[in-house]
């Protein structure tokens, strides 16, 4: 199964590297493209929970990094909740080498 880290910068300009193990969060997100933080949470949600799920469906069991990485970015996230209209920005996809 084709994975990919990706690369986004929190509203207070820190950056953090993501994990998915699958290519799906292409369909959520675009390079360069700033996203208001609840949609970014919501999109990633739904992008990295799809992204386990079809681990489950080829290997029996769901991707315990995938729901650890959503886990990670909704603590995060929960920590600018108090910013007026905070936003994230989708910075690019890293393919592995």
């Amino acid at each position: 199964m084709p994975e990919i880290n990706f690369k986004i910068q929190w509203p207070d300009g820190t950056q953090q590297s993501c994990y998915s193990p699958s290519l799906v969060v292409k369909k959520y997100f675009n390079p360069g493209e700033t996203y208001q933080l609840t949609e970014f949470v919501e999109k990633s949600r739904t992008a990295l929970t799809i992204a386990s799920d079809r681990v489950k469906e080829a290997y029996g069991f769901s991707c315990s990094r995938a729901l650890g990485q959503l886990q990670q970015i909704e603590s995060k996230a929960s920590e600018y909740q108090k910013l007026s209209e905070p936003k994230v920005l989708f910075i690019d996809f890293i393919e592995p080498i």
